[in-house]
């Protein structure tokens, strides 16, 4: 979480800020005699909430730095910054720090007029840069119990009806733990059968939402796959150990030798103490694998990851990519104005290069499974490859989002210099061009193949339409096939509704690194 470094600096913004000249002015309830804001001047009462609105405008738009600490006049770090006018962060018309952010949000309209924002926000319990940055399952603060079911649902038509089925579980979770998988019918939750979809907002989807998401435990009646199989799973939330990899295999298509691998979070390979994590270890042996198998090509499937640290995508980059990219530009990293002026200061970097030596794999083409929840950190992976290699999308356009997140804890101190914790800010920070210095794709990337979901298919069979198309190219080195898929209907093939249940995962990428770099 960064606290090494931004409490101490966030410490000084709240005693010259607030305090002024006497520290009880900190303490929660107490009065701030002085609005220096830009406000009305009236007396403010300094709650848990005042603080960590003003604490998060000041980061985002004056410094991070405060005191005398900073040889500069201001260190803002939000991306757009520049375009926010001078608010009061302490006004009563911001009940929350979310509601304040929102509205800052709204100014990030780039060259147009739509807001260009739609990812920062607040965590206001610190476990998703535990999740990120260890791989420990993220806590969910809408319930009691810690952790979670560890698994993700969707709707699914056949053009006539919905069902209900599991996206995917992490084979370290709960649900995975009891066999839980993709492809599997949710035919009941809690003995009750009315769960069929009736919108995004519908009783019946609100239901499905709050029993797998929002309890702590939940009974499920379950038609397992294609054995259809029927049994009854009572699954309880916890804490795991994440495995990203949820599915890996290699085929053999017209004598060549691919490898296919399933990927759903982009876990740090590098912890919080600086060791190498449980995820690098997974990679490591996954790609060692595909090595000594001789893969020619390879298929990534990140039709549901929405991203999570870059050192995760500079780790499958620095595996995939061929020897001509070693030592050369991977990606470029874009500040605002006022960081990218004071960079060596600030201890930033402007680029990241590829490793003198990549993973080794002689491939013909990379290709990615994509989707509307393919995000931020996957989108960096795949158009890092892009000047130095073959790289195919199939599937459906990405999510959009080319920016990232420096995160910042935020925390205050009272009377007595006890620290309290308030929350991690990801406001975005940063945004990312490739070597060909590529980016800006905030409406998503679009695929060179489209392709349906059909999420009744268990992973890796070759009745999933993304990989029938993948294996055509391969075969013939072109994503026509010659005869048309027969219908849907007769196949039993579900297609998945993307909008029917909004996943709550995270959706961003996040350089922690670069947080331990700010020189305070």
């Amino acid at each position: 979480m960064n606290r090494s470094f931004t409490s101490v600096a966030l410490r000084v913004v709240l005693i010259s800020t607030f305090c002024s000249s006497v520290f009880v002015a900190c303490r929660k309830d107490s009065k701030s005699g002085t609005d220096t804001t830009g406000g009305t001047g009236t007396t403010t009462a300094v709650t848990d909430e005042d603080s960590l609105k003003y604490l998060m405008y000041h980061t985002m738009q004056v410094s991070y730095v405060d005191g005398g600490r900073s040889t500069t006049t201001s260190l803002p770090t939000y991306y757009w910054y520049s375009q926010v006018p001078t608010l009061n962060p302490l006004s009563s018309t911001y009940a929350t720090a979310d509601a304040l952010l929102e509205v800052m949000k709204t100014y990030s309209t780039g060259t147009g007029t739509t807001a260009l924002d739609r990812y920062s926000f607040l965590d206001r319990t610190g476990s998703l840069s535990s999740a990120l940055q260890d791989g420990v399952s993220e806590v969910n603060k809408k319930i009691s119990a810690t952790g979670s079911l560890g698994m993700e649902v969707s709707y699914a038509s056949d053009g006539t009806k919905t069902y209900l089925y599991i996206l995917y579980a992490d084979k370290n979770s709960p649900a995975g733990l009891q066999g839980l998988t993709r492809g599997d019918e949710i035919t009941a939750i809690n003995g009750d059968t009315a769960i069929s979809y009736d919108g995004s907002s519908g009783a019946h989807t609100t239901k499905v939402v709050n029993a797998i998401y929002n309890s702590s435990s939940v009974t499920l009646k379950v038609t397992k796959g294609y054995t259809k199989a029927v049994n009854t799973y009572t699954v309880n939330a916890g804490t795991y150990n994440i495995n990203p990899v949820l599915f890996d295999t290699t085929y053999t298509i017209g004598g060549q030798k691919t490898g296919y691998f399933v990927f759903y979070t982009f876990t740090s390979t590098i912890n919080t103490q600086g060791a190498y994590t449980n995820t690098k270890t997974i990679l490591d042996n996954l790609f060692a694998k595909f090595k000594s198998s001789g893969v020619t090509n390879l298929i990534v499937d990140l039709r549901y990851n929405g991203g999570g640290s870059v050192t995760t995508a500079e780790y499958l980059d620095s595996a995939i990519a061929p020897a001509s990219a070693a030592s050369k530009a991977m990606y470029y990293y874009l500040y605002n104005d006022k960081l990218t002026a004071n960079m060596d200061e600030a201890g930033l970097e402007a680029s990241v290069n590829f490793p003198s030596t990549t993973g080794g794999l002689a491939l013909n083409n990379v290709f990615f499974i994509t989707s509307k929840n393919t995000a931020s950190a996957s989108e960096l992976t795949l158009n890092n490859l892009k000047p130095y290699m073959s790289v195919k999308l199939v599937g459906d356009s990405t999510y959009g989002k080319p920016v990232g997140f420096i995160t910042f804890t935020i925390n205050k101190y009272d009377s007595t210099h006890t620290e309290k914790y308030l929350a991690d800010l990801y406001a975005i920070n940063f945004a990312t061009q490739n070597a060909n210095h590529v980016g800006g794709y905030y409406s998503g990337i679009a695929p060179d193949q489209a392709a349906y979901d059909y999420i009744n298919v268990p992973w890796g069979n070759t009745n999933d339409n993304n990989l029938e198309y993948i294996f055509n190219y391969i075969s013939n080195g072109s994503f026509t096939r010659a005869s048309a898929r027969t219908a849907t209907s007769t196949l039993n093939l579900r297609a998945s509704i993307p909008t029917s249940i909004a996943s709550p995962r995270f959706n961003g990428m996040v350089d922690y690194r670069l947080g331990k770099r700010l020189k305070n």
